[in-house]
């Protein structure tokens, strides 16, 4: 299957040697449909395809070659691990060839991991009368997705996405709201509602404020990223930390978050959360790393990426305090010397993976320090120019 020039395994002589029919390869999944001698609908969706959407399963008298031929064409056993060796583009092609190949597609083992992403125009079809008709998404939920990334969206196309989605009240884990126009009123919704919901990311939705985030985060949240929300400041990270105490993962990109925020997360938190990243978070100094390392000790992934007012002291308070450490982002930190690197390898003795991109004022000095860190995998260096 991995060389379109072989002839894959599961085909019979019989068939392997008819000239007339492709070769099944990864590089053209159509030439499966091929073999079932049946041509996708042109109109139809590619991922979320109806029942009533995909074409007929094809008769024995359309199919080529011996009965025996025919009934591997549609043998669920063998679609079963055929499949497999497939794209999720190419799954949504071949899920449109037949009833048959649609029902074993349609499997959630073969949809795990992956989030669908539906832009506003997407979620609507246009009637002949020109009103607007949300889309089905009964093809979403027979294969079981359990996270969305939703683009655009405003209040009533979340409310729905809730009425229309047969999975959203309890089976959604994971919602993306991603340039979206959603206030606090309807966050407030979403969360009421989709009461299965425990990862949450919000990006570019600048329509919605500290005060929606007070009366909308529940207990249940045990990750959220929030980047680009204009309005998010030091008042959002206090209602973080005291609305999420389950919380293992905050992603935060916010230019207005000074270190007074830092200060805030509790001693539940602390026990928790085991991932921080803080992107850009320009007001973040050296005594917001302070509160930082003394408020959450458990983390093991930290990122201050773009934090410039971070100098070589507060990598110095970190690589004291935080001792669990197994990944370290300090890229865009121009104020990281040799000296950083000298904390890092003396005392981060289980770090992993560490990121010093644009840190311009590294080093092969500074470098020669990471030669004694055996449990180092993965470092990063591009743009240090000084290497």
């Amino acid at each position: 299957l991995c060389q379109p020039s072989s002839v894959p395994a599961i085909l019979s002589p019989a068939l392997a040697h008819r000239s007339d029919l492709p070769i099944p390869s990864l590089a053209s999944p159509l030439s499966l449909a091929a073999l079932a001698s049946v041509s996708s609908p042109p109109s139809a969706s590619l991922v979320g395809l109806n029942t009533s959407e995909a074409s007929e399963q094809p008769s024995p008298e359309r199919l080529p070659g011996s009965p025996l031929e025919r009934q591997l064409a549609v043998d669920e056993k063998i679609l079963n691990r055929l499949f497999w060796y497939f794209s999720a583009c190419e799954k949504c092609v071949l899920a449109q060839v037949c009833k048959a190949w649609r029902r074993v597609l349609y499997q959630p083992k073969f949809w795990v991991g992956l989030t669908p992403v539906l832009h506003t125009k997407e979620l609507y079809n246009i009637l002949p009368g020109g009103e607007k008709e949300f889309i089905s998404l009964q093809g979403f939920a027979v294969r079981g997705f359990d996270g969305f990334c939703l683009v655009g969206v405003s209040d009533l196309d979340i409310c729905e996405f809730i009425d229309n989605y047969p999975l959203s009240k309890k089976g959604v884990k994971s919602m993306s709201l991603k340039r979206s126009t959603i206030t606090d009123a309807g966050l407030e919704v979403m969360l009421e509602q989709m009461q299965g919901v425990v990862r949450l990311e919000l990006s570019g939705c600048n329509d919605f404020t500290e005060a929606g985030l007070w009366s909308s985060l529940n207990a249940r949240i045990t990750a959220l990223s929030v980047s680009d929300c204009i309005n998010v400041a030091d008042d959002a990270i206090a209602a973080i930390s005291q609305l999420l105490p389950n919380l293992t993962e905050l992603n935060l990109q916010a230019y207005h978050v000074t270190d007074t925020a830092l200060a805030y997360f509790t001693a539940k938190q602390g026990y928790t959360t085991h991932t921080l990243r803080l992107n850009s978070c320009w007001e973040i100094t050296n005594h917001g790393v302070v509160n930082m390392v003394h408020s959450l000790p458990n983390l093991s992934v930290l990122s201050l990426s773009g934090c410039s007012k971070v100098t070589d002291d507060g990598v110095e308070l970190v690589a004291e305090n935080l001792r669990k450490l197994r990944s370290l982002d300090l890229s865009w930190c121009p104020r990281i010397t040799d000296m950083a690197l000298e904390y890092i390898a003396c005392d981060l003795h289980k770090l992993e993976e560490l990121v010093l991109d644009r840190c311009v004022r590294i080093t092969d000095t500074g470098l020669s320090y990471l030669s004694t860190m055996s449990s180092l995998r993965s470092l990063y260096l591009r743009w240090c120019c000084q290497v």
